[in-house]
């Protein structure tokens, strides 16, 4: 703009001194006078052209300048980002950087309750996965600090957190790397494929992979890092899979961090329902059992290619839907000496899979969701159950009152279902107190 002003402001000057010129000409004739001021205005013409000239060659150079230092500052920006990943240092992003990242927050991979996920591409071509978080509870410093110790917990088998982007209010956005084949129940549970998610079944030998890497990225979270850290949303759609079908552990959006000498934490309850371990729903409080228990469930559901709690058609009544808990079904046809029909029929019709492998899986899950929290493995000790490094016993039996009645959608629709099996286990269990109470006495083990 201003370059523009200085050229209308020469070229009307020059256009006004060729008509001086012009008009001392027919006024004077060609006398004295005329040439003086002829060659005056000719001089500051020349002078004119002069400074527009030296005006262009000096932005040119301050263009060229500024493009340098500018490419300068964006590489020295690039390695002070790869550097802060190499060492675990969380980055904090401007919005702006995120909102070209994302192409204006379009290319959406994933959806939940509380959050959104998209796709992105850096500055630095780093392929990343933005989440963006709702209704976040945490304050600002809190957020920040915990983001920090996710961010240097370093593992093969969790999804590492870039960075992130903060505000005094939501929503928040945490930066993770990309991981290309997507979460795990596309790859165990019959579903379309779309544009947006790549979809398959999964073979065994990669399943039972999958349930060791996620085995020991839960024994690093629980065992290995300064401060102990509780998933606390441990199924299928959080543990992704990379090019090469190895599991990664992500999402640490409930994640709790817990000093080595605490035992058992309160907290509110969430998570997601199926998983859920009944100590939480019971509000006894957490611990790494929790999560063991919700470990269990997704052992189950690799085996059966089935979520745990479903709605089936009633055989009594076809016009009905009823709630049906899969590990209730694991449970008893173990008893009945039938663990192959447990097994998702996709594999049974391609028959590539490992029978004394799906039996040791199927009991080290019937330990992982034990009612009792005392009852279940550790993360090391199931580790070492799944690399064949110790026997594996076979789990005692239960009828599994408490989770069979915790898996019910207490909705409208529902009471009738929720009525039977309360009544149901005032038969199985003395007692007529509450269902917390019920509770309490099924996990303390009176």
């Amino acid at each position: 703009m201003e370059d523009r002003k200085v050229h209308t402001i020469a070229a009307i000057s020059v256009i006004s001194l060729i008509i001086v010129i012009i008009v001392c000409r027919v006024s004077l004739k060609l006398s004295k006078t005329f040439f003086l001021i002829c060659g005056a205005s000719i001089a500051v013409i020349l002078a004119v052209f002069s400074c527009i000239l030296i005006r262009h060659r000096y932005n040119k150079r301050r263009k060229v300048l500024e493009l340098q230092l500018k490419s300068e500052g964006r590489e020295l920006r690039i390695e002070y980002s790869f550097l802060r990943k190499v060492a675990g240092i969380p980055t904090k992003y401007r919005y702006k950087e995120l909102e070209e990242a994302t192409d204006n927050f379009q290319a959406i991979i994933g959806t939940g309750s509380s959050a959104s996920v998209f796709k992105g591409i850096l500055n630095d071509g780093t392929s990343v996965a933005v989440k963006r978080i709702h209704g976040e509870e945490r304050g600002e410093r809190e957020f920040r600090s915990e983001v920090s110790a996710i961010a240097s917990v370093q593992h093969v088998n969790l999804v590492r957190l870039f960075g992130y982007c903060n505000s005094p209010t939501p929503p928040r956005y945490l930066v993770y790397e990309f991981i290309p084949n997507g979460s795990l129940d596309c790859w165990i549970f019959p579903v379309k494929e779309t544009r947006r998610r790549r979809c398959g079944c999964l073979p065994w030998n990669l399943r039972y992979n999958v349930a060791i890497d996620v085995a020991k990225a839960l024994s690093y979270l629980h065992h290995d890092c300064r401060s102990r850290i509780l998933h606390l949303d441990v199924k299928p759609e959080n543990i992704l899979l990379d090019e090469d079908y190895k599991a990664l552990v992500a999402d640490f959006g409930l994640a709790k961090l817990v000093g080595k000498d605490e035992s058992n934490i309160m907290t509110t309850i969430r998570g997601t329902r199926g998983y859920l371990a009944p100590e939480w729903l019971l509000e006894r409080g957490i611990s790494e059992k929790t999560d063991i228990y919700s470990y269990g469930m997704v052992l189950l559901e690799l085996i059966g290619g089935r979520r745990n709690v479903s709605r089936v058609e009633d055989p009594r009544d076809k016009s009905k839907k009823k709630w049906q808990f899969f590990p209730k079904i694991v449970n008893e046809k173990l008893r009945e000496g039938k663990l192959m029909e447990i097994v998702d029929q996709r594999l049974l019709e391609s028959g590539n899979f490992d029978e004394s492998e799906v039996e040791r899986l199927v009991f080290i899950a019937l330990w992982c969701i034990q009612e009792k929290p005392r009852l279940r493995p550790s993360m090391v000790e199931v580790v070492d159950m799944l690399e064949g490094r110790v026997r594996v016993e076979e789990p005692p039996g239960t009828r599994m009152i408490l989770v069979d009645l915790l898996s019910v959608d207490e909705d409208a629709g529902d009471d009738n279902n929720l009525a039977r099996l309360l009544s149901s286990v005032s038969t199985h269990v003395d007692c007529t107190t509450s269902t917390y109470s019920l509770g309490s006495t099924i996990l303390s083990g009176r």
